[in-house]
């Protein structure tokens, strides 16, 4: 029994013995330590780099980290006419849409855009119901862990999940596509904008940016005066100014300028919301950091 015994215990210290001899990681954080060498020495692209460590996150994520808010969903009321309908698919941009009956909390279906395609062709309101269109809800807590979502996904063909909260109620909706941005990065939606373009202005007033414009093309445009000594981009300076890689609808204020982050993972910041807080000094170089 006690030779059995000694035999265990010698193969155990001698695999660990082999896997130290040939550079075989332990654990997660030396995986990830021999990717990072082997992109350094040019044997893995760094975007592939990023889709391994965005995969490798992924189960240490819940649901909360990536929705999007109750306060920023886009929502279509089951009781509106067709052409407020059309309206606000086309000026959201969206593909999807939960259906409420009076608020955020009763959510009786999901609408697909693709679905309502043949109303834009004609007047055919007197026959749109839109109850016919609706897809089922799928309801899913916040404490969901995102590689379980994206089975979910993958395994009933869904592409948006309402998220509950602990009482019942909504506290905001998760899609694919935000839960695949943690693994590849940023993916194209409303927010995007034409290549090379990197300020959009809104008729409302806002701005949207992406995290890479630069400080001087920031400062061109805006009339500031940012400095650029330990960063070179918009994204870089919030960050600096945090602390901390933000997460989605965090807001900042630096200078006269109101900061919300539009599209963030774990690791960057792809997109951002800007409020001018003095429009009416839009040409006065009077932000400071």
């Amino acid at each position: 029994m006690e030779e059995k015994k000694d035999r265990v215990e010698n193969k155990g210290w001698l695999e660990r013995l082999s896997q130290v001899l040939l550079g075989e990681p332990q654990d997660r954080e030396q995986l990830v330590e021999l990717l990072r060498d082997a992109q350094s020495r040019n044997l893995l692209k760094a975007d592939a780099l990023a889709m391994i460590e965005g995969a490798l996150e992924v189960p240490e994520q819940d649901v909360r980290d990536i929705m999007i808010p109750r306060g920023q969903m886009v929502v279509v009321q089951r009781d509106a006419p067709l052409n407020d309908v059309l309206k606000i698919i086309v000026d959201s941009g969206h593909s999807r849409f939960p259906v409420v009956i009076e608020d955020k909390d009763e959510v009786s279906g999901i609408l697909l855009a693709k679905d309502l395609l043949q109303f834009f062709a004609g007047d055919k309101e007197e026959t749109f119901n839109i109850r016919e269109y609706l897809r089922p809800v799928v309801y899913v807590p916040e404490s969901k862990r995102l590689n379980d979502l994206l089975s979910q996904f993958r395994s009933n063909r869904n592409h948006m999940a309402i998220v509950a909260d602990e009482y019942g109620g909504v506290s905001g909706l998760v899609t694919i596509e935000d839960v695949l941005e943690q693994i590849v990065g940023d993916i194209d939606d409303e927010h995007d904008m034409d290549l090379g373009d990197n300020i959009l202005k809104h008729d409302d007033g806002l701005f949207i940016l992406r995290a890479l414009t630069g400080i001087d093309e920031f400062n061109e445009y805006f009339k500031t005066d940012f400095p650029d000594d330990d960063y070179e981009t918009i994204g870089g300076m919030i960050m600096h100014h945090l602390g901390h890689v933000p997460k989605r609808q965090e807001e900042v204020i630096i200078g006269q300028c109101r900061f919300q982050v539009l599209r963030a993972d774990s690791r960057r910041i792809y997109m951002l919301q800007l409020q001018y807080l003095q429009p009416d000094m839009f040409d006065a170089k009077d932000a400071r950091h």
